[in-house]
């Protein structure tokens, strides 16, 4: 009763100020709009659980569905391996691009910018071992013809309590711990099955990588494709991708695609630091296309053949009481770069190389991680890897790509501090974190969290009414000098509600409407925030500022 008593006023004071029936109507039904929107003035209740009951279907489901990533050739059945960015896809991945430029090179005096080609003379590849050296371990299913990776394969005997009887193997792909499990049980239950012994009791599963394998036990152990004992030993796989340059197809017009950014940088050592006059440390980025045949490509886009790198080459002067105080910064730097893009802490870890997991040329190497629905992964790599690549390409170019230190007044080949993250992976691990869900005035709500500065589409403008000419022109100006900025959406169709919750599913983290106060009024427009669901009306002067200090930061 008391809302209704509102209404009226409300129509009577628009009634005193000269304005006619029918738009009296057109009043009563605005403020009936704000009142269903006024329910978000409600604090949301976050589901906590949100992300841990999420599968990597749900995200694989959202980015297809919502245009953040398609799979490449989809009308002609897909490519394994590969992944086409959509409309919103390509905005994040831009914007992820520029904000790590931006922090690594811009906002730095000793980092410089490269961009070097994705096809580099072949004796390049075979100076850093990439020619020789740069494989996978592969096995072969007999039966199926299917390929896997023989170190994403993991075995397990299956022993008896009982009597302690080794009966079978089972074996399972790489996976988070519970999956890894879930997938050895079901084997199990068929083996059981198979020996008449359904119901047995047996100990719990000691997996190991099937690259540790003796050849009598790879006589037992069961392809996940066949079940049956029909794998290959493991065999080395080269990764690169081969193509020919020039009219001739013999082996001299062989060449590679890149299979990572990294040499592009140390074959240019000599010419970027000339040309910029850095002196030592100073570091040298770059971000670009790299490709890998991939045996298995899995996990959508965390692992594929067909991917982009962001990398730094950091050089330091030598000496084992040196490179430590680097590889820390640079851990650090790292850490705090990736929470500034609005990755969830909680879902972030470490992993220090050691011993054999180091590569050989290696000092130090960690590995920042994240928990995808798939299991803790490498996320991003900051490596102390001494001189070896430069020192590699010194021999096999006969060129000398030492440096001389004017203030020790000594020669000396650099080593290297690596911070190397791949944008792909950092797009998957954005939005897994930026998954939510929430229940707004008794209504569920399902959204992403991206923060402002990489949200693909930073605001959307919103008239209130779309068959109103004077809101669409004012809303219209508005977006357009958004434009010029920022990249904005437009949309007039449908409830007010329902476009809430449309820019909420792809992450849009300001909704602003103008609505007939801000015509008539002068009183500005009202700025809705995503995630707190609160609303502010201010001036559109004051749009621009509020906007930039929140997305920019400034």
């Amino acid at each position: 009763m008391k809302f209704s008593i509102a209404i009226v006023t409300v129509a009577m004071l628009r009634l005193t100020r000269g304005f006619a029936p029918q738009q009296l109507a057109t009043r009563g039904q605005v403020r009936l709009a704000s009142a269903t929107a006024s329910k978000e003035t409600e604090a949301p209740i976050v589901n906590e659980k949100a992300y841990e009951e999420c599968s990597m279907d749900d995200i694989v489901s959202l980015c297809k569905r919502r245009g953040f990533i398609f799979p490449s050739s989809e009308i002609y059945n897909g490519y394994a391996g590969f992944y086409d960015y959509g409309p919103l896809g390509s905005e994040l991945k831009k914007a992820v691009k520029d904000a790590w430029w931006r922090h690594f090179v811009q906002k730095r005096e000793d980092v410089v910018g490269i961009d070097s080609s994705i096809v580099h003379n072949p004796t390049t590849w075979k100076s850093s071992g990439h020619l020789d050296g740069f494989s996978d371990p592969m096995v072969d299913c007999k039966e199926t013809k299917l390929r896997f990776r023989a170190d994403q394969l993991f075995y397990s005997p299956v022993i008896l309590k009982e009597s302690g009887e080794k009966i079978g193997y089972v074996c399972v792909q790489e996976g988070n711990d519970d999956d890894m499990v879930k997938d050895a049980k079901k084997q199990v239950k068929k083996l059981l099955k198979e020996k008449e012994m359904k119901g047995a009791e047996y100990e719990a599963f000691s997996f190991k990588e099937l690259v540790e394998a003796t050849e009598e036990e790879m006589s037992e152990i069961p392809s996940p494709a066949s079940g049956k004992p029909t794998l290959t030993m493991p065999r080395d796989f080269n990764l690169m991708f081969q193509t020919s340059v020039g009219a001739a197809t013999d082996g001299s017009s062989t060449a590679y695609l890149r299979p990572e950014t990294a040499q592009g940088i140390f074959i240019n050592f000599k010419n970027a630091q000339g040309t910029s006059r850095q002196k030592i440390p100073f570091g040298i980025a770059q971000i670009g296309k790299a490709f890998r045949n991939e045996i298995t490509p899995r996990n959508f886009i965390f692992r594929s053949r067909e991917f982009e790198q962001m990398e730094i080459e950091y050089f330091i002067p030598p000496g084992d009481d040196v490179w430590p105080t680097y590889h820390e910064d640079w851990i650090k730097n790292s850490k705090d770069f990736l929470l500034d893009l609005g990755l969830k802490e909680e879902l972030m870890g470490w992993d220090v190389h050691e011993g054999d997991g180091l590569a050989h040329y290696a000092r130090a190497c960690t590995d920042v991680t994240f928990r995808f629905p798939f299991g803790e992964q490498e996320l991003m790599g900051i490596a102390a890897r001494g001189n070896y690549d430069l020192t590699q390409h010194i021999e096999g170019s006969g060129k000398s790509l030492e440096y001389f230190d004017e203030a020790t007044k000594e020669k000396y080949i650099p080593h290297v501090i690596e911070p190397s993250l791949g944008v792909d992976r950092l797009i998957l691990a954005l939005i897994c974190s930026a998954y939510a869900e929430d229940e707004v005035g008794g209504e569920k709500r399902n959204f992403l969290q991206f923060h402002p500065k990489i949200a693909p589409v930073k605001a959307v403008v919103l008239p209130l009414l779309k068959n109103k000419e004077v809101l669409v022109e004012k809303a219209r100006e508005i977006f357009n000098t958004l434009q010029t900025r920022y990249n904005v959406m437009w949309d007039a169709a449908g409830a007010i509600g329902r476009r809430y919750r449309r820019a909420d599913e792809i992450g849009v983290p300001y909704c602003i409407t103008v609505d007939f106060e801000t015509i008539e009024d002068d009183a500005g427009v009202t700025v809705r925030d995503r995630d707190s669901t609160k609303q502010v009306r201010m001036p559109i002067d004051d749009l621009i500022p509020y906007l930039s200090e929140r997305i920019d930061g400034i």
